[in-house]
Order: structure tokens, then C-alpha cells, then sequence
């Protein structure tokens, strides 16, 4: 297994080489239609990987299917292979459902991305570069936190229940709770970070470090703009370190996503408790989300009930991981796809209430 994780990570490390190397090495405004087109890019990349996952676990590669999996109705014993938990079919559908309630719950990620970009006035021409190191920092702390949690599930099995009691809590806290656009100033790793280090008043280029006295540190906030007075530049001692306003924007964005990652990995594991299919899914649900964030970002209001929606998909698979055992004697084992048809209905249902809520604005209008 060890092999199939390097050539999953290598395969990962290559298309963001691509992405920041070749197709976004020059800084610029991302536009709605670019943006859709990378998003169709790696959602279908995304499905497309489906296809080896159905391929390795039927013929069992290196290992896969093999791993205990709590949400396997009955493993299947073969001769020659051992104990099997999934098996292609099996590993499909967990796969693709997983990867669906990630992306689902990545949405109400942009919301939060939004307000941030908007307190720090992130310049359009380098929010992707901010999302994209955000992204890369999120792929990382989400690899140690769905090893702990497998660790945790195969040595304490009942770990589980307290996942999905905190889904469904969460749901709740969701449904009932506004959302306050608090300060990111007053975060403590954002004040950890001033004291570490001076923070520019303005921002310069693309940089989230300046030296004072460098050439960095006297550049515009973005190509082609008028120098701006910083005090904070002026004031330095030259080659003094700097951080600039893009490293906390940087840093809110990591936060911001370690916090969401505590409800969206419970909820994967609520499908499959196999590390393969947790990862992978989680993988490349998260590499799409900066081209989703262009083509969301401006339509965020649209959506009046998808947050609604949300909320009632993390109770749906808090209740399926608390009564697994319960499901898997009373739908068989198909439970996992029927999840699925609930968790797209669920979907369904909010897109198309929040449409027709807006519609029937605009004809009071």
C-alpha cells in the first residue's frame, strides 16, 4: 500500500506543479469562464480517477480492498486474495459519494474565503496564488488528520458514534446559529504572527515576505499601480523581515480550512473507513476548490438555502454513522448508494429552492 499512497501523492505534486508552474505562472484576475473550465477539468478529473478506483480494488493492487472497513456490510472471504472489504463496485460508490459530500461541504468553505479576501482587500490578481498555497497547506494537514482518524477508528471502534454525534451537532449548530462576519485580526494566529513578525500597511506585489530596504518592499500593490507610503516599510531597520497583508490573508485561509476539516473528515469516515478511499476522495475534491471559488465567488448570494442544505446533509450522515450497524441489516448492501440518491436529493432540493426563492424576488421587485 505504501507504493499505491507515493504514486497518488506524486501524481498530486505533478498537477499543482502544472497548475502554479506552467498554466498559472503569471499572476492575473481569474474571469468566471476560465475559471468554469478548470472547474469542469478537475471535476471530471476527479471522476475519471473513479475508474482506477474501480479497477484497483476488483483486482485488488497492491493490497486495496483489503483494509477493515467498518461500513462493509459483510467482508468477502477469496481464496488466494484473504478477507475482502471492498470490492470494486463497492469502492466506487464510496468513493464517489465521498467525494461528493467533500465537495459539497467545500462550498460553504468559499463562503467564509469570500468574507476573507473582502476584510483583507486581497487584490483579484493574487487570490489565486493565495488559494493555491492555501489549498496545498490544507492538502497536508488533511493527510495527518485522516491518518490519526483511521488509527483512531481501527483502535477504538466506537470513535465512530462520537463522529457522527458531532455531525449531527454541528448540522444543528449550522441550521440555527447565524454566521457573524467576526474580525480575522482578532484571530490569535493572526496576532501570533504580529508579534513575530511587522506586518506592511499595504501590500507588495505578490510577495508574502519583504525585506526592508529591498526592492520588494518599495514595489506597488500590483503591476502598474502608484508606490504607496507604507510607515511600517519606512520605519524598518533596512533588512529587517516584513510580512505582508498576503500572508495573513494566507494564514486566515489555512485556519479557516482546519476548522471546516473537522466536519468534513468525520463525514467521509461516516462513509468508508478505508484510508485509501478517504484520502483520495478528500484529495481531489480539495483540488478544485480555488477554480470553484472563481466561478462561486460572485454568486454566493444565489444560493439563499445550499448553507440549509448543507446542514441537513452533515445530520443525514451523522444519523447513518451512529446506526450503521442498524442500516446495513435493513437495506442491505446497497445502503451506500441508497445514501448517495439522498445526499443528491438533498442537494437537489436546496440549488433549486434557493432559484425559485430568487425568482419570486424579482417578481415582487
Amino acid at each position: 500500500m505504501f507504493w499505491m499512497y507515493a504514486g497518488f501523492i506524486a501524481l498530486v505534486l505533478v498537477l499543482l506543479a502544472l497548475d502554479l508552474g506552467v498554466f498559472h505562472r503569471k499572476a492575473h484576475v481569474v474571469s468566471v469562464r476560465e475559471a468554469l473550465g478548470w472547474s469542469a477539468f478537475w471535476i471530471t478529473l476527479g471522476l475519471l480517477f473513479s475508474g482506477f478506483i474501480y479497477a484497483g480494488y476488483e483486482n485488488h493492487w497492491m493490497g486495496l480492498g483489503l483494509t477493515p472497513d467498518q461500513m462493509t456490510i459483510e467482508p468477502v472471504e477469496l481464496a488466494g486474495v484473504g478477507t475482502v472489504y471492498n470490492d470494486g463496485a463497492d469502492a466506487l460508490v464510496k468513493y464517489i459519494t465521498g467525494y461528493l459530500v467533500e465537495k459539497s461541504l467545500a462550498v460553504d468553505n468559499i463562503f467564509v474565503i469570500a468574507m476573507l479576501f473582502g476584510f483583507f482587500a486581497v487584490p483579484q490578481i493574487y487570490q489565486h496564488r493565495v488559494l493555491f498555497w492555501g489549498i496545498l497547506g490544507a492538502l497536508l494537514m488533511r493527510g495527518v488528520m485522516i491518518a490519526l482518524g483511521a488509527q483512531l477508528l481501527q483502535r477504538f471502534t466506537w470513535i465512530i458514534y462520537v463522529f457522527g454525534g458531532f455531525l449531527i451537532l454541528t448540522g444543528i449548530k449550522m441550521l440555527l446559529l447565524k454566521s457573524d462576519e467576526t474580525d480575522p485580526n482578532r484571530n490569535i494566529v493572526v496576532r501570533l504572527v504580529r508579534k513575530i513578525w511587522p506586518v506592511t500597511e499595504k501590500y507588495h506585489g505578490e510577495h508574502f515576505f519583504v525585506r526592508a530596504g529591498s526592492d520588494a518592499s518599495h514595489e506597488a500593490a500590483t503591476p502598474g499601480a502608484a508606490l504607496e507610503t507604507d510607515r511600517v516599510v519606512d520605519a524598518a531597520r533596512p533588512g529587517t523581515l516584513l510580512a505582508t497583508p498576503l500572508l495573513l490573508a494566507l494564514i486566515m485561509v489555512e485556519v479557516t480550512d482546519l476548522i471546516f476539516a473537522v466536519d468534513s473528515i468525520p463525514a467521509i469516515f461516516a462513509i468508508t473507513t478505508d484510508p485509501f478511499l478517504v484520502f483520495t476522495s478528500n484529495v481531489f475534491a480539495m483540488l478544485g476548490l480555488r477554480s470553484l471559488y472563481f466561478a462561486l465567488a460572485g454568486m454566493i448570494d444565489e444560493f439563499r438555502y445550499l448553507k440549509v442544505a448543507l446542514a441537513v446533509v452533515l445530520m443525514v450522515v451523522g444519523v447513518k454513522m451512529m446506526t450503521h450497524s442498524w442500516l446495513k441489516t435493513i437495506l442491505g448492501q446497497h445502503f451506500n448508494l441508497y445514501l448517495l440518491g439522498v445526499v443528491l436529493a438533498i442537494l437537489f432540493a436546496g440549488v433549486a429552492a434557493s432559484i425559485l426563492h430568487k425568482r419570486l424576488e424579482r417578481q415582487r421587485a
